[in-house]
């Protein structure tokens, strides 16, 4: 993968960084909008990453002072046509449903606001740290225009109450109370921001990529399911790791008290 690299038009900038991938959202004058453009890019960038053996973990970040402000509202009303709002929507789905399909773990790095399908897109990314100036809602409400496609993973994320009251009042929630409500997972001050992220995407490369990939994407199947099923994917999913060659040196290392060297 190349490093540094940019979308023609510069509507997002990508690094590869020791196994890292940065994905920096680059309308900063629009505080991070998700035009139908940058939807497009984030698609082509995901695809390619998905295809990217030495890729480990992905994180999603901003430039400019705001995370994401969600879906932009002027490119909409411009549009008038119920036909592309629709289509617009459609194809934010496919992409946040896609993060949860990739099969390395992604990380929103939080800094500024992140509001409606911004507050979605923290929401949908496996993990999330945020600067303590950060601040999260989905106040579409406020608009007359409920946030019906950002609720999708806000109520997997934290408690149905919290997140009905984010999406009946549209009120802003700060750093410390997304953390508390499991929102995110780490707040850092700003200037440590992403050395925070770095230490948290180390901590998952520090384990081995056929393991945290099978396990992501069983972690998001059971999650849809009742819990007999669920119990029977996992048990059939962990007897058939068990035999994984990884397994086996890990399970020998745990035994012989040595850290495993994974290959």
């Amino acid at each position: 993968m190349d490093s540094p690299a940019t979308t023609p038009d510069h509507i997002i900038q990508c690094e590869f960084q020791d196994g890292v991938v940065f994905i920096t959202l680059n309308r900063p004058r629009q505080y991070n909008a998700l035009s139908l453009a940058l939807l497009d890019a984030l698609h082509v960038e995901l695809d390619r990453i998905q295809g990217d053996a030495n890729v480990r973990v992905v994180v999603i970040a901003a430039n400019g002072i705001a995370f994401c402000a969600g879906h932009d509202l002027k490119e909409m009303k411009a549009a008038n046509d119920a036909a592309f709002v629709r289509a617009l929507f459609e194809r934010c789905s496919a992409m946040m449903q896609k993060i949860s399909r990739l099969s390395v773990p992604v990380i929103a790095e939080v800094h500024g606001m992140a509001t409606a399908a911004g507050c979605q897109l923290v929401a949908q990314c496996d993990l999330a740290v945020a600067s303590d100036e950060a601040t999260f809602a989905v106040s579409g409400v406020t608009l007359g225009l409920f946030c019906f496609t950002p609720a999708v993973p806000l109520s997997r994320a934290i408690s149905r109450k919290r997140a009905l009251e984010m999406l009946m009042t549209g009120e802003f929630v700060d750093a410390a109370t997304a953390l508390d409500w499991g929102l995110i997972n780490r707040v850092a001050p700003v200037a440590a921001l992403r050395a925070e992220t770095l230490k948290l995407a180390d901590a998952l490369m520090a384990n081995p990529k056929e393991s945290l990939a099978a396990g992501k994407a069983n972690f998001y199947r059971q999650l849809e399911l009742g819990i007999t099923p669920a119990y029977e994917i996992a048990g059939a999913e962990i007897s058939r790791s068990f035999m994984l060659d990884e397994a086996q040196l890990g399970v020998a290392a745990f035994l012989d008290k040595r850290k495993p060297e994974w290959r």
